[in-house]
């Protein structure tokens, strides 16, 4: 007999956007603080190599000329260690940070209400983040499926006709 899954929820929109500092090399880091000022996007997913999380990450380089387009960068965060970020990355040709939520383990994706404990990995969760740091979307998708991008451009589109606050 299965058990009901207690389904974890996302930041909501209006919330603060936990700041984080990630490695993204073995001698370089990442933070959320670096991207004051545009939108950011956080693509966390479960696993480098498993077939769903690169074709959802094929998918994100290719339209990174679209989220530029709009002002947006785009960050992937999984508990994945940081050679192995790297190899993915050169293998499936992506030209995004990766960052390594790894040590201590999920940390950034228990910040942000996407940890998946029993599995030790994060959710496949979406979030864009506006200028101010501040959560204007978010989207937790089933882990086997790919969220696709219509919600993080129709986000991006939106923060763009908003007045400036």
């Amino acid at each position: 007999m299965q058990q009901s899954i207690k389904r974890a929820a996302p930041l909501p929109p209006g919330a603060e956007a936990p700041d984080f500092e990630l490695p993204s090399t073995p001698d370089q880091t990442v933070s959320l603080a670096e991207f004051r000022g545009q939108p950011v996007i956080l693509a966390f997913y479960p696993e480098d190599w498993s077939p769903v999380c690169s074709d959802q990450l094929a998918l994100y380089q290719e339209l990174l000329p679209e989220f530029r387009r709009l002002n947006a960068e785009l960050v992937g965060i999984s508990v994945d260690g940081i050679w192995c970020h790297l190899a993915f990355a050169k293998d499936r040709n992506l030209h995004f940070p990766l960052l390594a939520d790894f040590e201590p383990k999920g940390e950034v994706a228990r910040a942000y209400q996407v940890y998946r404990a029993a599995e030790g990995t994060s959710q496949r969760a979406l979030y864009v983040i506006d200028a101010n740091g501040i959560v204007h979307w978010s989207y937790l998708s089933p882990v086997g499926i790919n969220p696709g991008a219509d919600g993080i451009l129709s986000a991006l589109e939106d923060l763009e006709r908003e007045p400036s606050r």
